[in-house]
């Protein structure tokens, strides 16, 4: 009987190479290139079709595409094997790594294969031959490679330069790197260069001795992540500090180049690698014309021709050797000789934060827009404002009702003072947009309350308040401090008398008693200790922007540049474009999950305010940031389910708070509005997408006037009540929304 060989697919990497096709949320080994499955799918069909000998499959992945990687195992018997999940990349060296611990602590020192998810490959009983074929050489502890003899200058793969032959197996010289033209060429006429494939064969022992010899911290730090990973019937999952300590580094650099007596077998199979337009030219049924036509497409006197269309009808006349690939949002055009450079245009988009490298457009984006306009303006106006203007105002007490059960009676909780203070807020956005109901009432009626009642002995304000208006927390809290700094500026726009007068009273108070006495940004509350958090920060920003609006007095500007600049040097990280919300003392990242957490509905609220920012003092490079904020949010913090924001991700992308809340949709709203039109891609329909999600899943289910605040993972409702803290977000979101689309209007 064959012996054991245990399996590994390695499913990771971004594939910008066939962008815009592929991309960070959706890379190339989803895809569907030929119409009979994913390039993932067909590549663990292959290895499940071994003719003889056992053969478990395991499959190496990114945590974050979990959902993909079950649908492309269902219905496969993979014989005991199953998907392990990577928190976050750490290169092919850790994946090599972790396929060795797994087989060494599952099936002794057996025979370890390693491939590629994203290979093209003519048959399972071709590819399983040349498997056979290196076994003996693998069995005997050698590590074996498949090398396919090129037909062409290829410079788009890695070589191998081999001498000797015994049976059919090669000795490896050396490994090259992608060469220019004229080397490629020179390797083609030598006779003994063969393309890598990146397939490995090797005895599980023998690799653990070649990491031992030449990266033993590699090993140590794969071993130790593998040893307290959890399973379940869904895979394996390792913790992201651990995965992360990692070195990343290729298992070509850290092993294969370095280690001796490596065997090649010239592969027996047909094999490309799609990692090019003309790759998938070369493989895809063509036409009489020699042109692959994918998609809605016309095309007359085109030869040789990679055309494809994702969406609207594409013609071309004329064109010879060349893709032409069109999508939702993106279309590129390029020589198919060039197309090994789509990286350069990717690099390009990535440094300005074009949002097309980043996420895929929903296939249900509506393209008219306003198409929500009569829905949205029916909930605010005659829904919404009219029950929070009455059940949600408490006239025995003063101020606003913290929240409404679902039947819209008032709920006897404590009354936070940034609750109190965004019902005043949005107020007078409803005013401003022109509300007919008693907006200049109901803003008096809230700051009569929180002044009377919520004042402090430093003057500042307190936290929060017992419904009767007595003190609750006395703590002079810096984000209750932004929340009413905002609502007094609106206030005083709207021709409140008090509203200019507190405002510089509590400004005076953030001055003296909540800013760093080192000049670093403001305390969390007046005796906060060392953490931390960028998120009073960003209210500040967006209050101190309000004040200029209000009165046109730069010195809120300088104000709001100094948030900018904490933002910049401290909040953004350049390298995942996310935003961090807890640090320490001296705004380095908390250590732990802390300095990992990033929320997705931040990353709008940042946008729209980097756009703000932007337009009022010239720094037109703060969209940039935006974009990269909006994009990474998008990618990254999205349910795939429901297509609503998570409450929070890791740096990598990983869900760390499953729950979807009604707020961060408001937020992706505002941003898109933001970005649309600031030189990126027309978000219009992604306008309209989210409004539609908000409704679909947070406002409709609701009775009238009310939302459901919280939505789990699967698309189910959690929430208990209705948050009145919430009711600024939407309000704020769905005016700007209304103002964004008036030119529709007949």
């Amino acid at each position: 009987m064959a012996d054991r060989i245990v399996s590994f697919v390695m499913s990771g990497g971004v594939g910008s190479r066939l962008w815009p096709l592929s991309r960070e949320d959706n890379p190339k080994q989803f895809h569907d290139f030929s119409g009979d499955g994913s390039m993932l799918a067909k590549t663990l069909r292959r290895l499940t079709a071994r003719p003889d000998g056992e053969t478990p499959v395991f499959l190496i992945a990114s945590e974050r595409h979990a959902e993909r990687v079950h649908a492309d195992l269902a219905g496969l018997d993979l014989s005991g094997g199953g998907p392990l999940f990577e928190p976050t990349g750490r290169n092919t060296a850790a994946a090599v790594a972790l396929a060795t611990l797994r087989t060494l602590s599952e099936f002794g020192d057996s025979l370890v294969l390693v491939v590629p998810s994203d290979h093209e490959i003519s048959t399972a009983r071709q590819f399983w031959q040349s498997v056979e074929a290196g076994a003996e050489a693998a069995r005997a502890g050698r590590l074996v490679v498949f090398g396919i003899k090129p037909n062409q200058p290829e410079t788009g793969y890695g070589y191998i330069e081999v001498s000797g032959d015994k049976a059919g197996i090669f000795d490896v010289s050396r490994f090259v790197e992608k060469p220019d033209h004229a080397t490629a060429q020179s390797y083609l006429q030598a006779g003994n260069f063969y393309w890598n494939t990146g397939i490995f064969l090797f005895r599980a022992g023998a690799m653990r001795d070649a990491f031992a010899a030449f990266e033993p911290k590699i090993w140590q730090a794969t071993e130790t992540a593998y040893k307290a990973a959890t399973s379940d019937l869904s895979g394996l999952y390792m913790p992201l500090e651990l995965y992360a300590a990692i070195p990343s580094n290729s298992i070509d650099y850290a092993i294969m180049e370095r280690a001796m007596g490596i065997a090649m077998v010239p592969a027996g199979f047909r094999w490309n690698d799609l990692g090019s337009w003309q790759s998938l030219l070369d493989v895809g049924p063509s036409d009489s014309q020699g042109n692959v036509i994918v998609g809605d497409v016309v095309a007359i006197d085109c030869e040789n021709s990679y055309i494809r269309s994702d969406g609207r009808l594409l013609s071309a006349i004329g064109m010879k050797d060349v893709a032409i690939v069109s999508t939702a949002d993106a279309t590129f055009v390029a020589p198919v000789s060039h197309s090994q450079h789509v990286k350069k245009i990717v690099e390009q988009l990535e440094k300005s934060g074009r949002l097309e490298t980043r996420f895929t457009p929903a296939h249900d984006r509506v393209i008219e827009s306003g198409a929500w306009r009569q829905r949205v303006h029916h909930w605010l106006f005659e829904e919404t404002l009219p029950l929070w203007s009455t059940s949600g105002v408490d006239e025995r007490h003063g101020g606003f009702h913290e929240a409404l059960g679902f039947d819209g009676t008032p709920l006897m909780k404590p009354k936070r003072m940034r609750t109190m203070a965004r019902q005043v807020y949005a107020f007078a956005v409803a005013k401003a947009r022109g509300w007919d109901g008693p907006a200049d009432r109901l803003i008096g009626h809230g700051i009569e309350f929180m002044a009377r009642n919520g004042r402090t002995d430093n003057g500042g304000w307190v936290r929060t308040l017992n419904v009767d208006g007595s003190v609750a927390d006395p703590a002079e809290d810096a984000y209750d401090h932004s929340c009413v700094l905002l609502a007094l500026a609106h206030a005083h726009i709207s021709g409140n008398p008090d509203a200019l007068r507190l405002g510089e009273e509590t400004f005076s108070f953030l001055d003296v008693h909540l800013e760093d006495s080192r000049m670093t940004g403001f305390l969390d509350t007046s005796s906060a200790g060392g953490e931390r958090r960028s998120n009073p920060h960003m209210h500040l920003l967006e209050a101190f922007l309000a004040w200029h609006q209000a009165t046109g007095d730069r010195a809120y500007l300088r104000r709001a540049a100094r948030i900018i600049d904490l933002f910049r040097s401290h909040f953004f990280d350049p390298e995942s474009w996310t935003l961090g919300e807890y640090f320490d003392r001296e705004w380095k990242p908390s250590t732990g999950e802390k300095g990992q957490w990033t929320e997705p509905g931040h990353h709008f609220e940042w946008a729209s305010l980097l756009v703000d920012f932007a337009s009022r003092s010239g720094q037109t490079e703060l969209t940039g940031f935006a974009r990269k904020l909006y994009a990474s949010a998008v990618a990254n913090g999205l349910n795939r389910a429901t297509g609503l924001a998570y409450g929070a991700v890791s740096r990598q992308g990983l869900p760390r708070d499953g729950v979807s809340r009604s707020w961060p949709q408001a937020e992706a709203i505002k941003a898109a509005i933001a970005l649309d039109g600031s030189g990126g891609p027309d978000l219009k329909p992604e306008v309209e997408a989210r409004v539609g999600r908000l409704f679909r899943w947070h406002i409709d289910p609701a009775p009238l006037g009310l939302w459901i605040d919280r939505i789990d993972e699967h698309g189910r409702p959690l929430a208990s009540d209705v948050p009145a803290s919430i009711f600024y977000h939407l309000v704020c979101a769905l005016t700007q929304y209304l103002d964004g689309t008036l030119e529709t209007e007949s």
